[in-house]
Protein backbone atom coordinates (compact mmCIF):
# COMPACT_ATOMS: atom_id res chain seq x y z
CA UNK A 1 0.00 0.00 0.00
CA UNK A 2 1.52 3.38 -1.02
CA UNK A 3 0.95 6.17 1.67
CA UNK A 4 0.93 9.69 0.43
CA UNK A 5 2.22 13.39 1.44
CA UNK A 6 0.29 15.82 -0.38
CA UNK A 7 0.67 19.24 -0.85
CA UNK A 8 -2.10 21.64 0.02
CA UNK A 9 -1.94 24.75 -1.68
CA UNK A 10 -2.11 24.26 -5.71
CA UNK A 11 -3.00 20.06 -5.19
CA UNK A 12 -6.10 20.02 -2.92
CA UNK A 13 -7.18 23.82 -2.97
CA UNK A 14 -6.57 27.44 -4.60
CA UNK A 15 -7.07 29.65 -1.39
CA UNK A 16 -10.48 28.72 -0.77
CA UNK A 17 -11.59 27.32 -3.67
CA UNK A 18 -11.76 23.09 -4.16
CA UNK A 19 -9.71 22.05 -6.99
CA UNK A 20 -12.27 19.52 -8.99
CA UNK A 21 -11.89 15.87 -7.43
CA UNK A 22 -9.75 16.60 -4.24
CA UNK A 23 -12.50 15.58 -2.46
CA UNK A 24 -12.88 12.55 -3.88
CA UNK A 25 -9.46 11.59 -3.84
CA UNK A 26 -9.55 12.20 -0.35
CA UNK A 27 -12.42 10.14 0.56
CA UNK A 28 -11.25 7.15 -1.23
CA UNK A 29 -7.97 7.39 0.52
CA UNK A 30 -9.85 7.20 3.67
CA UNK A 31 -11.88 4.81 2.51
CA UNK A 32 -9.28 2.54 2.13
CA UNK A 33 -7.81 3.42 4.81
CA UNK A 34 -4.42 3.89 3.17
CA UNK A 35 -2.42 6.59 5.22
CA UNK A 36 -1.61 10.02 4.29
CA UNK A 37 -0.60 13.59 5.51
CA UNK A 38 -1.80 17.31 3.74
CA UNK A 39 1.61 19.11 4.00
CA UNK A 40 1.87 23.32 4.42
CA UNK A 41 4.94 25.10 4.40
CA UNK A 42 2.70 28.00 5.78
CA UNK A 43 3.28 27.84 9.45
CA UNK A 44 0.12 30.80 10.32
CA UNK A 45 -2.62 28.07 11.27
CA UNK A 46 -2.76 25.28 13.69
CA UNK A 47 -4.09 21.50 12.02
CA UNK A 48 -7.48 22.91 13.70
CA UNK A 49 -7.35 25.85 11.99
CA UNK A 50 -7.12 24.35 8.62
CA UNK A 51 -9.11 21.49 9.23
CA UNK A 52 -11.36 24.29 9.49
CA UNK A 53 -10.83 25.77 6.35
CA UNK A 54 -10.75 22.96 4.50
CA UNK A 55 -13.92 21.89 5.35
CA UNK A 56 -15.24 25.15 4.16
CA UNK A 57 -14.12 24.36 1.13
CA UNK A 58 -15.74 21.02 1.15
CA UNK A 59 -12.33 18.89 1.81
CA UNK A 60 -12.61 16.78 5.03
CA UNK A 61 -9.55 15.84 6.47
CA UNK A 62 -9.07 15.30 10.14
CA UNK A 63 -6.54 17.29 12.70
CA UNK A 64 -4.24 14.65 12.48
CA UNK A 65 -3.45 13.98 8.70
CA UNK A 66 -2.82 17.46 8.69
CA UNK A 67 1.26 18.94 8.61
CA UNK A 68 2.92 22.11 9.07
CA UNK A 69 6.21 23.89 8.27
CA UNK A 70 5.54 24.86 12.14
CA UNK A 71 5.53 21.14 13.29
CA UNK A 72 8.21 20.15 11.49
CA UNK A 73 9.87 23.19 13.04
CA UNK A 74 8.67 21.99 16.83
CA UNK A 75 9.85 18.61 16.05
CA UNK A 76 13.08 19.93 14.83
CA UNK A 77 13.73 21.67 17.93
CA UNK A 78 12.30 19.38 20.26
CA UNK A 79 15.16 16.91 18.97
CA UNK A 80 18.08 19.74 19.15
CA UNK A 81 17.60 21.31 22.33
CA UNK A 82 14.34 19.82 23.93
CA UNK A 83 12.58 22.13 26.86
CA UNK A 84 14.86 25.02 25.57
CA UNK A 85 13.77 28.49 24.78
CA UNK A 86 12.68 30.70 21.46
CA UNK A 87 11.82 34.43 20.61
CA UNK A 88 9.13 34.14 17.87
CA UNK A 89 7.82 35.73 15.15
CA UNK A 90 4.76 34.37 13.87
CA UNK A 91 1.48 33.14 14.68
CA UNK A 92 -0.50 30.71 16.72
CA UNK A 93 0.52 27.81 14.83
CA UNK A 94 4.21 28.28 15.19
CA UNK A 95 3.44 29.18 19.19
CA UNK A 96 1.07 26.73 19.57
CA UNK A 97 3.86 23.79 17.96
CA UNK A 98 6.60 24.95 20.27
CA UNK A 99 4.09 24.98 23.34
CA UNK A 100 3.25 21.73 23.02
CA UNK A 101 6.67 20.53 22.91
CA UNK A 102 7.74 22.25 26.46
CA UNK A 103 9.32 25.07 25.00
CA UNK A 104 9.53 28.63 26.45
CA UNK A 105 8.50 31.87 24.65
CA UNK A 106 10.60 34.36 25.93
CA UNK A 107 12.76 37.45 24.60
CA UNK A 108 15.81 37.51 27.35
CA UNK A 109 18.67 35.12 26.34
CA UNK A 110 16.69 32.88 24.05
CA UNK A 111 18.27 29.40 22.49
CA UNK A 112 17.14 30.27 19.27
CA UNK A 113 15.34 32.89 17.14
CA UNK A 114 12.80 31.29 15.28
CA UNK A 115 11.29 33.61 12.02
CA UNK A 116 7.74 31.99 10.64
CA UNK A 117 4.71 33.46 8.71
CA UNK A 118 2.96 36.25 10.19
CA UNK A 119 0.63 38.93 8.66
CA UNK A 120 2.03 41.38 10.76
CA UNK A 121 5.55 41.85 10.72
CA UNK A 122 6.81 44.23 13.47
CA UNK A 123 10.01 46.79 12.66
CA UNK A 124 10.28 46.01 16.45
CA UNK A 125 10.45 42.45 17.03
CA UNK A 126 12.44 42.01 13.63
CA UNK A 127 14.91 44.26 15.58
CA UNK A 128 14.46 42.19 19.15
CA UNK A 129 15.48 39.18 16.66
CA UNK A 130 18.29 40.69 15.06
CA UNK A 131 19.79 41.77 18.18
CA UNK A 132 19.20 38.11 19.87
CA UNK A 133 20.64 36.87 16.86
CA UNK A 134 24.01 38.82 17.28
CA UNK A 135 23.85 37.75 21.00
CA UNK A 136 23.96 34.71 20.17
CA UNK A 137 20.87 33.18 19.59
CA UNK A 138 20.54 30.27 16.82
CA UNK A 139 18.55 31.03 13.86
CA UNK A 140 15.89 29.25 12.77
CA UNK A 141 13.11 29.75 10.21
CA UNK A 142 10.00 27.66 9.19
CA UNK A 143 10.57 27.75 5.40
CA UNK A 144 12.50 29.30 2.43
CA UNK A 145 9.40 31.16 0.50
CA UNK A 146 9.89 34.27 -0.56
CA UNK A 147 6.39 35.70 -0.87
CA UNK A 148 2.96 34.76 -0.68
CA UNK A 149 -0.61 35.09 -2.33
CA UNK A 150 -3.34 36.98 -2.12
CA UNK A 151 -6.59 38.39 -3.42
CA UNK A 152 -4.40 41.69 -4.13
CA UNK A 153 -1.33 40.39 -4.83
CA UNK A 154 2.12 39.06 -3.60
CA UNK A 155 2.85 39.39 -0.13
CA UNK A 156 6.08 39.38 1.83
CA UNK A 157 6.92 35.79 3.37
CA UNK A 158 9.18 34.28 5.74
CA UNK A 159 12.05 33.97 3.69
CA UNK A 160 12.09 37.49 2.54
CA UNK A 161 12.10 38.81 6.53
CA UNK A 162 14.74 36.08 7.33
CA UNK A 163 17.60 37.93 4.31
CA UNK A 164 16.41 40.86 6.09
CA UNK A 165 17.35 39.46 8.88
CA UNK A 166 20.80 37.46 7.49
CA UNK A 167 21.66 40.73 5.84
CA UNK A 168 21.62 42.56 9.40
CA UNK A 169 23.44 39.89 11.05
CA UNK A 170 25.47 38.13 8.76
CA UNK A 171 23.52 34.78 9.52
CA UNK A 172 21.82 32.69 7.69
CA UNK A 173 18.99 30.88 9.37
CA UNK A 174 18.57 27.37 9.23
CA UNK A 175 15.57 26.38 7.72
CA UNK A 176 13.39 23.92 8.17
CA UNK A 177 10.30 23.42 5.88
CA UNK A 178 10.34 22.62 1.83
CA UNK A 179 12.70 22.12 -0.05
CA UNK A 180 14.27 20.80 2.91
CA UNK A 181 14.08 16.83 3.16
CA UNK A 182 13.42 17.01 7.07
CA UNK A 183 10.19 18.32 6.56
CA UNK A 184 9.34 15.13 4.22
CA UNK A 185 10.80 12.84 6.98
CA UNK A 186 9.86 14.58 9.77
CA UNK A 187 6.22 13.75 8.06
CA UNK A 188 6.86 10.04 7.20
CA UNK A 189 8.13 9.62 10.73
CA UNK A 190 4.90 10.67 11.35
CA UNK A 191 2.91 9.20 9.32
CA UNK A 192 4.69 5.57 10.16
CA UNK A 193 5.92 5.25 7.07
CA UNK A 194 9.30 4.75 4.97
CA UNK A 195 10.23 6.34 1.52
CA UNK A 196 10.06 3.66 -0.12
CA UNK A 197 6.64 2.81 0.51
CA UNK A 198 6.15 6.87 0.26
CA UNK A 199 4.68 9.57 -2.79
CA UNK A 200 4.65 13.38 -3.05
CA UNK A 201 2.15 14.86 -4.49
CA UNK A 202 2.79 18.71 -5.35
CA UNK A 203 2.39 21.66 -8.03
CA UNK A 204 6.16 22.82 -7.57
CA UNK A 205 8.98 22.06 -8.52
CA UNK A 206 11.84 23.55 -7.12
CA UNK A 207 9.93 22.91 -3.66
CA UNK A 208 7.46 19.77 -3.40
CA UNK A 209 9.50 17.61 -6.31
CA UNK A 210 12.69 18.43 -4.85
CA UNK A 211 12.16 17.63 -1.54
CA UNK A 212 10.96 14.32 -1.66
CA UNK A 213 13.18 13.27 -4.45
CA UNK A 214 15.91 14.50 -1.55
CA UNK A 215 13.98 12.14 0.69
CA UNK A 216 14.05 8.94 -1.36
CA UNK A 217 10.03 9.25 -2.08
CA UNK A 218 8.50 8.80 -5.19
CA UNK A 219 6.97 11.91 -6.59
CA UNK A 220 3.48 13.17 -8.30
CA UNK A 221 3.83 16.50 -10.29
CA UNK A 222 -0.02 18.43 -10.83
CA UNK A 223 -0.55 20.95 -13.08
CA UNK A 224 -2.86 22.19 -11.04
CA UNK A 225 -1.12 25.22 -9.35
CA UNK A 226 1.89 27.12 -10.09
CA UNK A 227 3.87 25.02 -12.89
CA UNK A 228 3.35 24.34 -16.27
CA UNK A 229 4.95 20.96 -18.72
CA UNK A 230 6.83 23.67 -19.80
CA UNK A 231 8.43 25.17 -16.88
CA UNK A 232 9.03 21.79 -15.41
CA UNK A 233 10.86 20.95 -18.40
CA UNK A 234 13.80 23.64 -17.14
CA UNK A 235 14.28 21.78 -14.16
CA UNK A 236 17.43 19.05 -13.83
CA UNK A 237 15.35 16.47 -12.17
CA UNK A 238 11.96 15.04 -12.95
CA UNK A 239 9.18 13.83 -11.16
CA UNK A 240 8.13 10.01 -11.29
CA UNK A 241 4.95 10.90 -13.11
CA UNK A 242 3.16 14.37 -14.02
CA UNK A 243 -0.59 14.94 -13.92
CA UNK A 244 -2.96 16.89 -14.94
CA UNK A 245 -4.62 17.19 -11.47
CA UNK A 246 -5.51 14.98 -8.53
CA UNK A 247 -8.80 14.08 -10.14
CA UNK A 248 -6.92 11.62 -12.37
CA UNK A 249 -5.54 9.56 -9.56
CA UNK A 250 -9.36 9.21 -8.19
CA UNK A 251 -9.94 5.18 -8.49
CA UNK A 252 -6.03 4.71 -9.14
CA UNK A 253 -4.79 5.28 -5.31
CA UNK A 254 -3.66 1.82 -4.69
CA UNK A 255 -1.78 2.01 -8.14
CA UNK A 256 -0.85 5.59 -8.88
CA UNK A 257 1.88 4.69 -10.94
CA UNK A 258 0.14 2.10 -13.06
CA UNK A 259 -0.27 2.29 -17.17
CA UNK A 260 -3.53 4.35 -16.79
CA UNK A 261 -1.35 7.52 -16.43
CA UNK A 262 -0.03 6.75 -20.07
CA UNK A 263 -3.33 7.24 -21.93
Amino acid sequence: MWHYLMDMDGVLVHEEHLIPGADEFVAELRASETPFLVLTNNSIYTPRDLRARLQRTGLDIPEQSIWTSALATARFLDSQRPNGSAFVIGEAGLTTALHEIGYVLTDRDPDYVVLGETRTYSFTAITKAIRLVEEGAKFIATNPDATGPSREGSLPATGAVAALIERATGREPYYVGKPNPLMMRSALRALGSHSEQALMIGDRMDTDVRSGLEAGLSTILVLSGVFSAETAEMFPYRPTRVLKSIAELVGHSADPFGDWTDR
